[in-house]
C-alpha cells in the first residue's frame, strides 16, 4: 500500500517535495523549479531513498512549518519530515503502521522556557528534557565537533556543509553550549575488597567530562583510529598554539590535543602554503580554511604548523595495495622517508587536492624568501609571493595582489640627518578595505621590495604624511631660530629702568650698615655722611614713585 504526501520538507530543506511510503521503503524528491524565462526545469536535488528495514521509531510533534515527523533509523541517524497538516495525522499513522510496522507516537514539547534540564543520550539523537518533556533534540549526525571548555562547560558545534538533499533554509544553528556543574563518582572495580574504612575505591569525575565523553562517543566525532590512512604524532602548531596528533582519513582529518579535538573536512581547505622561515632553522606550513576553525568565540581561518628544517619522518600509508592504486596513485606515495615538512605537506596536498603555494621569484638581500618585520606589536615575516603577500606566524595575514590599491614606503622617525635604518611598508586595499602597515623593515630590503612591487604592476604612492612631517619639522626649526634671536635682546619695562639706579647703587655700596669685619666701620667722615644722605634721598624717591 503506497501513501503519498506533497509539499513536505526533508531535514529543513529550502524546497518542498513529495514523500512516498511503500513496504520497500520511503522516498522523497524535491519539486522541480522552472526558470523565469522559459519552460525548462531544473531539478533541485537527487531523490532521497530509505530502506523500509531502516525505520525503527517515529514521533509526531508540532514544528516550525506545521507538524513534523522524526524518523529514527538504524544506520542513517534521524530523518526529519515537516510541513504536514494536523488532519494528515491519521493517514500518516496508518501508512507507517502498514508499511513499516511502527507506531507513530505523539510527542509534546516543553514550552516552559526553562534552560535547566536533563540530557538523554538516545540511539540517534540527544534529547534535552525539561520537566519530563523534550525541549529540543540534537541529531548526532549534525554534530561536527565538541570541546570541553573549562571544568563545567561543553561546546557542541554543528555541520555547516550538508549533502544536496540536506541543504537547509534560512539561518542555521552553528554552536550550543551546555553548563554541566557537579561531579560524578565512578567506582573502580566492583569486585575489589573494601578498604579499612569500608568505602569502595572511587574516582571523582566532573559531570561535564562525562557529558562530553558520552556525546563524543555517540556522535562518533572523528573516525575510528584504526581506519586512519596515516597518523602523525606531536606536531607543533603555532595557530592554534599547542601540540596535536593528526589523524588523516579519506575525507577529513582530526586534530587531537590535550584540551581540544577538531574534525575538519578536506573540502574546507582553500589553499596550502609551504614557506621557509628566514631564520634558516624552521619551515612553516599554512593551511587556509573556509569556514574557519572555531574555538569558542575565536576563529582560526589559518592553521600554522612549524617544523624543524632538518627533521625527517618515515611513514607508510595504512591502505591496501589495491585501494592505493585505485584512489591514491599519482596523488600520494605508499611510503615516505623525507623531511617532515615535505611529508606532511604532500599528504595534505594529495588528500585535499589543493595546490601547494611556495615562494616565487622574490629574494631578499640575505637570499631569503621572506623579510623580517612587525605588524602592530607582533613580530614576524612577510613573504612576497607570486599572487599575494603573506604575513606569518601570528596573526596570519593573507593579502591577494588583486585586492591591493597601492603601497606606501615610509621613513618616519629617522635618525640624524633624515636617515633611518628601517622603514615601513603600508598596503592600502581596494573598496575601503583598510590597510596593513608592516614596520621595522631593514632599509637594505627596500630596493628588492620596490622591484617586486613594480614587476607586479602595483602603484607606489608618495608618503604624504612623511612630507607633512618634514614640512612641520622645518617650520619648527625656523620658529626656534626666530625665537632665539628675540630672546637675545631682553625686554625692559619702566620698573626695570627705575631699578637701574639700585643696580648702580649696589655696585658702589654693598651694605647700608657696616659689618664687624669691615675695615672701615670705625672711621667716620663728612664724605661718608654726605653719601649716606644722598642714598637716603634716592631710596625715599623710589618708594614714593612706587
Amino acid at each position: 500500500m503506497t501513501t503519498q504526501f506533497d509539499n513536505i520538507y526533508l531535514n529543513q530543506s529550502r524546497l518542498p517535495g513529495r514523500v512516498r511510503m511503500a513496504p520497500s521503503g520511503l522516498g522523497w524528491k524535491a519539486h522541480e523549479v522552472k526558470n523565469r524565462g522559459g519552460s525548462s526545469a531544473a531539478k533541485a536535488s537527487e531523490p532521497f531513498l530509505l530502506s523500509g528495514d531502516e525505520v525503527q521509531a517515529t514521533f509526531w510533534s508540532r514544528g516550525a512549518r506545521g507538524y513534523e515527523v522524526r524518523i529514527l533509523t538504524k544506520n542513517q541517524g534521524v530523518l526529519q519530515l515537516d510541513g504536514f497538516d494536523q488532519e494528515e495525522f491519521n493517514q500518516l499513522k496508518t501508512g507507517l503502521r502498514n508499511n513499516f510496522n511502527v507506531t507513530l507516537e505523539t510527542r509534546e514539547h516543553s514550552l516552559r522556557g526553562w534552560n535547566w534540564g536533563k540530557a538523554d543520550f538516545g540511539r540517534g539523537e540527544m534529547t534535552f528534557n525539561v520537566a519530563g518533556k523534550p525541549a529540543f533534540e540534537l541529531a548526532y549526525s549534525d554534530v561536527s565537533n565538541s570541546n570541553l571548555v573549562g571544568k563545567t562547560e561543553v561546546a557542541v558545534e554543528f555541520n555547516l556543509q550538508q549533502p544536496r538533499e540536506r541543504v537547509k533554509a534560512g539561518d542555521e544553528l552553528v554552536e550550543v553550549r551546555f553548563y554541566v556543574p557537579g561531579t560524578v563518582t565512578k567506582n573502580e572495580g566492583e569486585d575489589d575488597n573494601e578498604d579499612e574504612n569500608g568505602a569502595e575505591d572511587a574516582e571523582q569525575t566532573s559531570a561535564a567530562q562525562v557529558f562530553y565523553e558520552s556525546l563524543k562517543e555517540k556522535a562518533d566525532i572523528g573516525d575510528v583510529a584504526g581506519e586512519a590512512i596515516v597518523s602523525l604524532s606531536d606536531i607543533l602548531f603555532l595557530t592554534p598554539r599547542g601540540r596535536y596528533d593528526i589523524d588523516m582519513y579519506p575525507t577529513s582529518f582530526r586534530l587531537r590535543g590535550k584540551t581540544y579535538d577538531y574534525k575538519i573536512q578536506y573540502q574546507n581547505i582553500q589553499q596550502l602554503f609551504l614557506l621557509p622561515k628566514p631564520d634558516e632553522i624552521h619551515n612553516i606550513l599554512v593551511i587556509q580554511l573556509d569556514p574557519p576553525l572555531r574555538q569558542g568565540q575565536t576563529r582560526y581561518p589559518f592553521l600554522v604548523i612549524q617544523f624543524l628544517k632538518d627533521d625527517e619522518l618515515e611513514v607508510e600509508l595504512n591502505v591496501a595495495d589495491s585501494e592505493f592504486e585505485e584512489k591514491y596513485a599519482g596523488k600520494l606515495k605508499k611510503k615516505y622517508d623525507e623531511a617532515t615538512h615535505e611529508v606532511v605537506g604532500n599528504l595534505f596536498r594529495g588528500l585535499s587536492g589543493r595546490k601547494m603555494i611556495v615562494p616565487g621569484s622574490f629574494t631578499s638581500v640575505h637570499a631569503q624568501a621572506g623579510v623580517s618585520c612587525s605588524l602592530k606589536a607582533s613580530e614576524g615575516y612577510i613573504f612576497p609571493l607570486e599572487t599575494c603577500f603573506m604575513f606569518v606566524p601570528k596573526p596570519t595575514v593573507y593579502i591577494p595582489l588583486s585586492e591591493i590599491k597601492y603601497v606606501t614606503f615610509s621613513r618616519l622617525g629617522g635618525g640624524s640627518g633624515g636617515s633611518s635604518r628601517t622603514f615601513d611598508l603600508t598596503i592600502t586595499l581596494l573598496n575601503n578595505g583598510g590597510e596593513h602597515q608592516f614596520s621595522n623593515i631593514d632599509r637594505e630590503e627596500q630596493v628588492a621590495l620596490e622591484g617586486y612591487i613594480k614587476t607586479k604592476g602595483i602603484r607606489i604612492e608618495d608618503d604624504k604624511a612623511e612630507q607633512q612631517q618634514q614640512l612641520l619639522n622645518a617650520a619648527l626649526v625656523a620658529d626656534s631660530d626666530s625665537d632665539g634671536d628675540v630672546d637675545m635682546i631682553p625686554r625692559r619695562s619702566d620698573d626695570d629702568e627705575d631699578e637701574s639706579v639700585d643696580e648702580d647703587f649696589q655696585a658702589d655700596s654693598e651694605s647700608d650698615v657696616p659689618e664687624e669685619y669691615d675695615s672701615n666701620h670705625e672711621s667716620s667722615g663728612s664724605e661718608d655722611e654726605d653719601a649716606s644722605d644722598e642714598e637716603e634721598d634716592l631710596r625715599s624717591k623710589k618708594k614714593s614713585k612706587k
